[in-house]
């Protein structure tokens, strides 16, 4: 795998919305791709459509605000066959992610048809290429293992990073602790992979498990993936690889930090880890930090003090009055600090998913 093991190439994707068509009402086979994201944006209404904005780039944002406002009345069976087509691609990617492109096809065909299913299916993958390594998620660990194990780390965190993360972080956790970080890294600072290194990977594995040749650019890897990897391993895999990547990039730790304990998992402690967390809280930060949450995780908090200490929490939270969420937010994250000082001091235990629920 000597061309895999080069680092991941960037390079633009491809935008998925199809030159517009011309204007007027028409039936949902001559509407173009930017014109059905239109009539769907504008059923779902503003409110929806400003959070769907959020994660669109500024030239998808411009394109879709003009086929918006070039849009007319919308007849009502127009906008259900988009809706239904929104529908049916979205139950044909669930079964696609649950099960690969054949039970995708197979579930369809039995609801839909034959002929509906396979329209559907080259619509969502692109006459059927779907992601990289498909073919290796349902193998099992241990075999993947022992097939990847010896490859360059490069290899190892591109493969990892198209995985499903509950299945990457047994394989991350069983490789040599020398390797663990790097790997960890690797898929942190992933962006985009071209599909030469792609098809290059692909091309040895297919030796042992067959598999399918992918083109596309497709995005993997980043801050979150490894995230997601890292609160399924254990703490002793965690703790080893968060301290080697503080010596290697001190603000790649802190990011990943961050991320693996967010406020609201502060449901997960015990009323004794909680009653201790307290103890080390300003009463003025937990009082932001509370503002912007859900009352389960506000009644967790209020049940582990006294009744006067959170009636005046209470009162505090409504004295304070509308708090920018920045604020909020900053608050939070100096409470997840102390939680995460006090769980590396052997003070609290936080469960994790791989770790036995038994304390010595």
């Amino acid at each position: 795998m000597a061309k895999a093991n080069a680092a991941a190439a960037g390079g633009e994707a491809k935008s998925p919305i199809p030159a517009a068509v011309k204007k007027g009402s028409q039936h949902k086979e001559e509407l173009s791709g930017k014109q059905k994201a239109a009539i769907f944006l504008v059923t779902l209404g503003s409110d929806i459509s400003a959070e769907i904005f959020k994660h669109l780039r500024e030239d998808e944002i411009e394109t879709l605000t003009w086929e918006i406002a070039r849009l007319e009345n919308i007849e009502s069976e127009e906008r259900d066959m988009v809706l239904q087509e929104f529908q049916e691609l979205m139950m044909a990617q669930d079964f696609i992610t649950t099960g690969g492109i054949d039970y995708a096809r197979e579930l369809l065909e039995k609801s839909l048809g034959n002929q509906k299913a396979v329209d559907i299916i080259n619509r969502l993958t692109s006459s059927l290429k779907t992601r990289p390594f498909d073919f290796i998620r349902r193998t099992d660990p241990a075999n993947l293992l022992n097939l990847i194990q010896q490859e360059h780390p490069q290899t190892i965190a591109l493969i990892l990073a198209y995985l499903e993360p509950a299945k990457a972080s047994m394989i991350l956790a069983q490789l040599p602790q020398e390797k663990q970080s790097d790997v960890a890294k690797r898929i942190a600072t992933m962006d985009r992979t071209s599909p030469e290194i792609l098809r290059e990977v692909e091309r040895v594995l297919d030796k042992k498990l067959s598999s399918l040749s992918h083109e596309d650019y497709t995005a993997a890897g980043g801050v979150e993936s490894i995230v997601d990897i890292l609160n399924l391993v254990d703490r002793t895999t965690e703790k080893s690889i968060i301290e080697s990547l503080e010596e290697e990039d001190p603000e790649l730790a802190e990011e990943i930090k961050k991320r693996m304990f967010v406020f609201e998992d502060i449901v997960m402690l015990d009323d004794r880890a909680i009653q201790r967390v307290l103890r080390e809280v300003d009463t003025n930060e937990l009082a932001k930090a509370l503002k912007a949450v859900d009352p389960e995780v506000q009644e967790k908090i209020f049940r582990n003090m006294s009744k006067r200490a959170a009636s005046l929490l209470k009162e505090d939270m409504d004295y304070m009055g509308p708090t920018r969420r920045k604020d909020v937010e900053e608050s939070q994250q100096k409470i997840v600090s102390v939680i995460r000082k006090l769980e590396e001091q052997g003070d609290i235990v936080i469960a994790r998913s791989g770790e036995e629920d038994v304390l010595v």
